[in-house]
Parts: C-alpha cells; structure tokens; sequence
C-alpha cells in the first residue's frame, strides 16, 4: 500500500475512534461516516469539540426534530469541519423551513439543509427549491413505489445541473435499466445509483457499465462487496477516478488493512461493510487529491456532495437494517 494510502487508512481507525468517543451508544454504523467526513480533508477528528457541535445541534432542535436521529453525528462531525458552527447550524434551519415548503420533512431533507449552507458555494433560491420538486415529482411518476424522501436530497441536487429535467429523467431510467439487468431484485438501491449517475456528463450507458466493472473487478479480487445499499457509494467512486483496476487494487488493499483492525472481526459489521468502507477511504484519498475527473461531471462540488449523500443514506438504511434485525430476535 503506498503511503499516503497507508496514513489515510491510519487516520480513518483515530477519526473513526474519536467519533465513537464523543457519540457514545450510537449504532457502530454511524462512526466511519463521520470518520470519512474528516478523511476529505485530510483532518483529525476531536471528540471535544464533535461534543460541542452535537449540542449546538441539540440547543436548536427538540429531541423528535429530524436533526436528531440516527444522521445526527455526521450533522455534528460536519459543524465540526465549518469556521462557524453556530452560524452554520441558524442557516441550516432557515434552509430547512425553506425545503419544507415544497418537500416532507425528513432526516434527509435536514441532511440537505445542512449541504447547502454557506461552505458551499451552490446557493439555495426559490428557484432551485421548486426545480429540484418538480425532478421529486417526475421520478415519482416514474418509479412510485420506489421513490422515498432519500430522493428529495439527490432531486434537490439535480436541481443545480445543467442538464434539462427531460435528460436527468432520461439519463436516470436509461442507467437504471441497464443496472438492473445485472443486479436484478435490488431495485430501490438501483435507483439511487442512478440518480448518482444522471450528475454525471458521460452517457449513462458508459457510466453504468464502470459501476458494474468496479464490482465485477472487486468480486474477482475476493472483495466481498455488497449488492444493496453499498452501491451507491461505489457509484459515486467510479466518478471519481478514470483507472478502474487501479482503484480496485487500492480497495483491496484497504479492505485486507481493516480486516486487521479492532472492530471488524467476527463481531464486526461483516465483510460487505467493510468493503464499503474500504471504497468510503479510497474516495477520501481521491477526494483529497482532487483527483475528479471534471469532464464526467456535472461539477466538482457536485459530484463531492453525491458521494457525501450516497454514504450518508447507505449508513442509514445499514442502521435501519441493523436495528430491524435486532428488533426480530
């Protein structure tokens, strides 16, 4: 493993530990988002002040407001990396009151709210608030039982591409055949891949069949990547980078260093996790390096959301899955 890879993984078990110390009794799912968080900057997390933010959080909202659920400390891990965590978290809840106008309320909706505060440089406006609802209603009408509120957050994103709503929706449902050819039953993780892909420029076509290139190379290598909710995030990586066999070598790499870590034994959070994992650290590494390649994209800062997004709602429906599985025993 090269060595910048190396002190990336190395950074990832502190940041990682260092988010389990501040936000004790949360589901061990949650702790490498917010590990990851800090891995795009290249920063050390401190549990300290990951506290502190997590009760700027909790002085604003009531304990049932969807600023506090499960999503609650990679709210708090991103006032963390912000100058002004206080200033950011009174502009998250005006976008928030904006959203809400046109969209459900939802842990998602919060995450967006959150995203388009002012450390980012896409301005929230009425306009892009009511094209970003007319994407939702599209996609509903195309997919009605698998549309859910995780989409309002990539349709309010799609609101901010160039492209016309006609080719998102079109770029959409042509990435989303395609996939489902190869990965059959898993249809609702299908179409959150596909929304990843539609911020893309390069045809849908190219882009699916990278995503199923990147899976296919990591099955051969061993890696036990899943088919659900891990998709979204390794849709988001094969943006991020032009050499597949390159970044599955790397994914590998990382996979066999975690395996070898504490938390990730038999107890742990299983092989197809730690594989997303292992792909959330290799997008880290890109990230840091500015290793995007713009012209597949519909912007930098865009497609650095998306995957934000992607392991965000993959974190959540792991921890929803997890909760669930406990609740039948």
């Amino acid at each position: 493993m090269e060595t910048q890879l190396q002190n990336l993984c190395d950074l990832f078990i502190r940041n990682r530990d260092a988010a389990k110390k501040a936000f004790r009794w949360e589901s061990s799912y949650v702790y490498p988002i917010c590990a990851g968080l800090f891995c795009a900057k290249g920063l050390e997390a401190d549990a300290d002040t990951l506290v502190q933010c997590r009760d700027i959080i909790r002085k604003q909202v009531g304990i049932f407001s969807n600023f506090r659920g499960h999503l609650e400390p990679a709210l708090a891990s991103m006032l963390a990396l912000g100058s002004s965590p206080e200033k950011q978290m009174a502009q998250a809840l005006e976008n928030y009151k904006a959203l809400k106008q046109e969209f459900w309320g939802s842990e998602y909706l919060a995450l967006a709210a959150f995203l388009l505060t002012d450390v980012s440089p896409l301005t929230l406006d009425q306009d892009r608030i009511l094209r970003g609802r007319t994407i939702y209603d599209r996609m509903k009408k195309e997919h009605p039982f698998l549309t859910a509120s995780e989409d309002s957050i990539f349709a309010l994103l799609m609101a901010y591409s160039d492209k016309s709503d006609d080719q998102l929706i079109s770029d959409m449902e042509a990435a989303y055949r395609i996939l489902k050819e190869r990965f059959h039953f898993v249809s609702d993780t299908l179409q959150t891949v596909s929304h990843v892909l539609a911020l893309s420029t390069a045809n849908p076509e190219e882009a699916s069949d990278r995503v199923i290139a990147l899976y296919e190379s990591l099955r051969s290598r061993g890696v036990k990547y899943g088919r659900e909710y891990h998709m979204s995030p390794l849709a988001a990586l094969t943006l991020m980078t032009e050499d597949l066999d390159r970044t599955a070598d790397e994914i590998q790499q990382v996979d066999t260093f975690l395996s070898q870590q504490k938390g990730y034994g038999i107890l742990g959070p299983g092989k197809a996790v730690r594989a997303m994992h292992a792909a959330l650290i290799v997008s880290d590494q890109y990230t840091q390096r500015g290793q995007m390649d713009t012209a597949a994209m519909a912007g930098t800062l865009a497609m650095m959301i998306a995957q934000e997004i992607a392991m965000l709602v993959a974190i959540s429906a792991s921890t929803s899955a997890a909760a669930s599985s406990s609740s039948n025993h």
